[in-house]
This record gives structure tokens, C-alpha cells and sequence, in this order.
């Protein structure tokens, strides 16, 4: 029985397959040729059934072999025929920038053009620079587990871009003009929270006396109807926040319901977009800084997304679905 011509004659894993069964099978030769053994004198089985173990071993190993070469060949052909010619011309529509990352440069960009650099910082902070630093003193709610990622070794995940604001004090010294965008995060989830989002906080220092909240004032306004359009009513609301005094929330006209109140603004008319105020004395005193005055504001990023491009669910911004990023393009 010559198997290298037999099985080597199999042209596909079909043929192969059959061939094993002819040989290999129930009712295969090679098989009934052990059946066989008993017809034969028992001084003669051993020598014949050690001949046809190696036979059967030899088969397996030919038909093993083959296969590996046959499967081999139908991969090839398969890459083959899938394969791209990326120098042909599609006329399909090219890609689009991603929501967040447009809204970011839209942001960029306004204050970049009124001098503001853009500063970045890690993402793992330790607590003076995430809390301390920022007049969260240890008691604060802010604290809490509920809201923050902790690290085994006491650091934490940042709540906020404002460890962006200590960093650059603590190594330049005023005037500073700087915002600082990136990913945040906190332990949050539902249809307005993810647990990664991101900010853009801004932050202005200069000598006491140069910097007021007239300016802060001005440049807000200018910034939310450079966003939504130039009709756009802002207005600000007295607030509280751990690192500016005075502080203010920052609202926009309703712009699905142009200010007659609906359920987006919960009929007042208003949305909430950002938050402000001057620098509070004790984050200069943790930099030390003296005869000073300063504004800072921060807005988060997905909020603007929702609002500019009327989506409802957050998260639908990161589930990857091609069909609703098709719908966001500008």
C-alpha cells in the first residue's frame, strides 16, 4: 500500500477527510486488516500487527502532514482574494473627528486666539495637587469614595483638570493665561455620567488689580455665543465652588426651546453650561503667591457635546456605532 501517493493525491481537506476515513475508518482498510489478525497463527500476529502500527502511525502522520499543508493553501487563497488594493479610489465619504475631539478644538481654538496657552498634566494625581491645593481641605464630600478613584498607594485618578492650574503655578510665576483640556474621572454612570469624561478649565493670574471679574465676565460671553451663536443670552447665577470667591454657575437660553421653557430646561428656559469665579485666596497662599488676583472657569466637555449636537444619552458617544457618528458630522 504505497500511502504517500494516496494521500498525497488529496487536492482539498474534503478529499483528505475521505481518504482518512478509507483508510483509518470503521470500515477501512488498514482497520480491517487488524480484524484480520485472528485468521492468522499466533506466532505470526505479533510480527503483523507491529507491521500495521507502523503502517497506521505512517498514515496518520502523512495525512496530518497534509493537512497542515492543505489548510495552509486555503488560507493564502482566502487572503488572497480578500485582499485590499488601498491605492484604488473609493468614493466612499472619508472619516469624521470624533464629537468630543471637535468640540475640544472649537474650544481650543477661541482661546488660543486671545493668547491663552494650553497646558496638559497626568492623569494620576496625588492629593495635594487634586485637593489640597485647590482649598478641598480633608472633610469635603468631594472626598468621597462614591466620587473619586483611589490607588492602592494613597494617589487617585483626577476628579477635574484643575491640578493642571497648581502645576503651572507652582512652576511659573504670573501673569498666566493658560486652559487646560483632558479626560477626567469619577464614579458615575447613568444617561448624563460616564465614569471618563472630559474638561477644559481655564485659568488667568496677574497682578491684584488687573484681574476682575468683569473681564472673567466678558470673555464667557463672548466664548458661549462663539459656540452657540451670537443671539445666545447668558446670564450668571451666584454659586459655590472650594477654589473661587465669589463663584457663579454660568447658563445659556435654552436653545431647543429659545428660552419659553421646555423639558430639556425643565420649562425654565435656562441651561446650565459652566462654572466660575475668582481665585480664592487659599489655593495662592498653597503656591505662593502673594498680591495676586486671578479667574478661573471649567466646563465640561460631553455637556457642550449634548447641547450642540441634541443628544440625549452620553453614552452613546462611546459605544463606537458608526451609524450615529455618521449623524455628528459638522
Amino acid at each position: 500500500m504505497n500511502l504517500e501517493e494516496i494521500i498525497g493525491k488529496c487536492g482539498s481537506l474534503k478529499e483528505l477527510e475521505e481518504t482518512r476515513v478509507k483508510l483509518l475508518g470503521k470500515s477501512g482498510e488498514i482497520t480491517q486488516k487488524f480484524k484480520e489478525l485472528k485468521n492468522y497463527p499466533p506466532e505470526e500476529r505479533k510480527e503483523i500487527a507491529k507491521e500495521l502500527n507502523q503502517l497506521k502511525e505512517r498514515a496518520q502522520q502523512l495525512i496530518e502532514e497534509k493537512r497542515k499543508v492543505l489548510e495552509e493553501e486555503l488560507l493564502q487563497k482566502q487572503l488572497e482574494s480578500e485582499k485590499l488594493d488601498v491605492t484604488l479610489y473609493s468614493p466612499r465619504p472619508g472619516g469624521a473627528v470624533h464629537p468630543i475631539s471637535a468640540t475640544i478644538d472649537r474650544i481650543v481654538q477661541f482661546f488660543n486666539s486671545l493668547n491663552f496657552s494650553i497646558e496638559l498634566g497626568p492623569v494620576v494625581e496625588d492629593d495635594f495637587h487634586n485637593f489640597e491645593a485647590l482649598n478641598l481641605p480633608k472633610y469635603h464630600p468631594a472626598r468621597d469614595m462614591q466620587d473619586t478613584f483611589y490607588l492602592k498607594d494613597g494617589n487617585l485618578l483626577r476628579t477635574h483638570t484643575s491640578p493642571v492650574q497648581i502645576h503651572t503655578m507652582l512652576s511659573q510665576k504670573p501673569p498666566i493665561r493658560l486652559i487646560s483640556p483632558g479626560a477626567v474621572f469619577r464614579r458615575d454612570y447613568d444617561l448624563t455620567h460616564t465614569p471618563m469624561f472630559h474638561q477644559v478649565e481655564g485659568l488667568v493670574v496677574d497682578e491684584k488689580g488687573k484681574v476682575s471679574f468683569t473681564n472673567l465676565k466678558f470673555i464667557l460671553e463672548e466664548f458661549l455665543r462663539y459656540l452657540f451663536g451670537s443671539e445666545t443670552k447668558v446670564r450668571f447665577r451666584p454659586s459655590f465652588f472650594p477654589f473661587t470667591e465669589p463663584s457663579a454657575e454660568v447658563d445659556i437660553g435654552c436653545i431647543f426651546c429659545g428660552g419659553k421653557g421646555c423639558r430639556v430646561c425643565k420649562q425654565t428656559g435656562w441651561l446650565e453650561v459652566m462654572g466660575c469665579g475668582m481665585v480664592d485666596e487659599n489655593v495662592f497662599k498653597a503656591v505662593n503667591y502673594e498680591n495676586v488676583s486671578g479667574y478661573a472657569f471649567g466646563m465640561g466637555v460631553e455637556r457642550l457635546v449634548m447641547l450642540l449636537y441634541r443628544i440625549d444619552d452620553l453614552r452613546s458617544m462611546y459605544q463606537g456605532d458608526i451609524r450615529l457618528m455618521e449623524q455628528l458630522k459638522w
